[in-house]
């Protein structure tokens, strides 16, 4: 095998339409190969042992070039080879933006047993976002999660998490969420500080935030892509209910991984459908 690439996005996609070239130190190309639908690009001719540069390009992303040095054997493996959206970088126009829930998701991984991970997500949720015109730390984000939405894919499950044992859906049908300010923590990533109201409790929680870029959509507007993680304690929204096994092993991790994958639309509005 002579070249091997894995080409990704920076939240993991496979770029399938991906084009990789190899040249030479003198500029001269030596190979051109395309990524399959996995993102994998696997091509067989032997290059002559040397330094190589490898030049990434896809419509839609930024070029990406690495450095390659091939032995003997005739191999060059580039690893995986991570794509900006072209003006990745840029950040979203000023304004207002809306969350769109149909291209985006909430959800929560718990610990089971303490071997393997529970997975649930919220189906109903609104959100808005106010990109500031001259300090984007002075933007803000607020979000609105309809509690009785979890979805584990067990209805039994579900109906115990509705239950006052956990989130209590009568008596607090609302989950909220409004940031309090921005921390840069890198060209496309922050921390958003904000206030999480959750099972009647309000609490400090920061998510750590990454900007996945800004383009055009088919229906003739703007959308802005973001993914933000965080993590929660459930004691720290008086939700102590646990069952311990035998084995002295809590049934539910204390812990819940918090997961958001956001798409926005430019606009204080969804479009009509």
């Amino acid at each position: 095998m002579g070249l091997t690439a894995r080409i990704r996005t920076r939240d993991g996609w496979a770029v399938s339409h991906a084009v990789v070239t190899v040249t030479d130190m003198t500029g001269a190309q030596v190979l051109r190969a395309e990524a399959d639908a996995e993102g994998a690009v696997r091509d067989a001719a032997p290059l002559a042992p040397g330094a190589y540069t490898v030049i990434v390009t896809a419509v839609g992303y930024a070029p990406a070039a690495a450095s390659a040095i091939v032995t003997a054997s005739g191999r060059a493996e580039v690893g995986t080879v991570t794509l900006a959206r072209q003006g990745g970088t840029e950040l979203p126009p000023p304004g207002p933006w809306t969350v769109d829930p149909a291209h985006s998701s909430v959800a929560a991984v718990a610990q089971h047993l303490g071997i393997s991970s529970v997975h649930g997500r919220f189906t109903e949720f609104s959100g808005a976002i106010e990109i500031a015109p001259d300090d984007v730390a002075k933007s803000r984000v607020e979000a609105v999660i309809r509690a009785a939405s979890i979805d584990t894919g067990n209805g039994m499950r579900d109906t115990h998490l509705r239950s006052a044992d956990f989130l209590d859906v009568e008596r607090h049908p609302e989950i909220t969420y409004r940031s309090t300010g921005l921390t840069v923590a890198g060209s496309d990533r922050w921390t958003v500080h904000g206030e999480l109201g959750l099972h009647g409790v309000v609490r400090p929680v920061d998510l750590d935030l990454a900007y996945l870029g800004t383009g055009p959509d088919p229906w003739g507007g703007v959308r802005a892509a973001f993914r933000a993680t965080a993590e929660l304690r459930r004691e720290d929204f008086a939700m102590n209910y646990n069952q311990v096994l035998q084995a002295g092993i809590a049934a539910i991790g204390t812990t819940l991984r918090v997961e958001l994958d956001i798409q926005a639309v430019q606009g204080a509005s969804l479009p009509a459908a």
